[in-house]
């Protein structure tokens, strides 16, 4: 197929389309050598960068002193068992305190599994109460040291720590009135006085 050459008037009229033509996408900016600096486009003064303030006693090579690594951001059981609002009659929970006020029964989780502990203590507890008791001693055990250094920090007491979510959950918690760690003569860190509501 061969070319054929606009003749003058369709030239003309070519020409006078293209006039009354608008592009589809804009014109590109003419590239820059380097995108313009902030202090250029919002028109603030440019900020000349400082040198950064060197201690006096700094030396190369020298390592910065190591704060003690401090993984465990929970407070230990007696920093919140010390935060709880005191519930009971405030005069008997100084004398529980103290050691004063004899646990009317006992039950001891210690060496105990989880899934073993778990519904021993609620039964101990739902008798206790329905017994018309209002201090009872639950003795968990310290615990064994098991944190092998791991990036997840390990409990010390697995029991110690289980058996105060437990008492705060249903059906236990609304039998519950005060909860604290027990005195040194029954048991201190590895035991809890638990002391019950009346029944109704």
């Amino acid at each position: 197929m061969s070319r054929r050459r606009l003749r003058p008037e369709e030239l003309d009229l070519w020409q006078q389309v293209a006039r009354t033509t608008r592009r589809l996408t804009p014109e590109r900016p003419e590239r820059q050598d380097r995108p313009p600096m902030f202090a250029e486009v919002t028109g603030m003064p440019p900020v000349t960068p400082r040198s950064p303030d060197v201690p006096a006693d700094f030396q190369i090579g020298r390592m910065a002193p190591r704060a003690p690594v401090a993984r465990d951001v929970l407070p230990s059981i007696p920093e919140r068992l010390a935060t709880a609002p005191v519930k009971m009659d405030k005069k008997a929970f100084q004398r529980l305190k103290r050691g004063k006020l004899l646990p009317e029964g006992k039950i001891d989780l210690h060496g105990m599994t989880l899934d073993r502990a778990h519904p021993a203590l609620m039964g101990f507890i739902l008798r206790a109460h329905g017994a018309g008791l209002r201090l009872v001693l639950v003795v968990t055990g310290k615990g064994k040291d098991r944190d092998d250094g791991g990036p997840i920090p390990v409990r010390q007491g697995i029991l110690r720590h289980a058996v105060p979510q437990w008492l705060s959950q249903p059906p236990l918690a609304t039998l519950v009135l005060q909860l604290t760690e027990a005195h040194q003569r029954h048991g201190g860190g590895g035991a809890y006085y638990v002391y019950l509501r009346r029944e109704r």
